[in-house]
């Protein structure tokens, strides 16, 4: 192409639609009234078809609309379904931990327990013997005792 212009497709202009009068037709008022009138009524109904036309898109996109929310809903429910039943397998698989941990601790506790009362067991069994080998020194050592807890607390 050379720079001369624009390509020859722009330089075609749409030649407007010219109805071919005759002589009669220029002379004749009512000829030229009707024939605005025709046009007058084919603008009208150009102007209904293209209103009836745009209804009908704007319908089929509000019933689109309709659908893809429709969809979008039903997809968010299923969604919502899957998490709640996820939410509710690890509930349950925290609770069945749980449980099993409290019974873990309190069998630990129960056997600590039961040592723990053993042992005091022992040391009052023990302590009761001491006493009666030897309640001289008992009484001493609990006054003594006594004496050493009663300038503890005044201070």
């Amino acid at each position: 192409m050379s720079g001369a212009g624009p390509p020859a497709r722009f330089n075609r202009r749409p030649k407007p639609a010219t109805k071919k009068l005759n002589m009669s037709d220029e002379n004749n008022p009512s000829s030229a009234a009707s024939n605005f009138e025709s046009a007058k009524a084919h603008a009208k109904e150009a102007v209904e078809a293209t209103k009836a036309h745009i209804k009908d898109a704007v319908d089929h996109s509000k019933e689109q609309f309709k659908s893809a929310a429709e969809d979008l809903r039903a997809a968010a429910e299923a969604k919502a379904r899957e998490f709640r039943g996820t939410a509710e397998a690890k509930a349950k698989e925290f609770r069945e931990t749980a449980e099993a941990k409290a019974k873990e601790f309190r069998g630990r506790a129960e056997q600590t327990y039961g040592e723990t009362r053993e042992r005091v067991r022992t040391f009052q069994e023990d302590g009761e013997a001491y006493i009666r080998a030897n309640p001289i020194k008992a009484v001493f050592t609990a006054v003594f005792a006594g004496f050493l807890l009663g300038l503890i607390f005044r201070r």
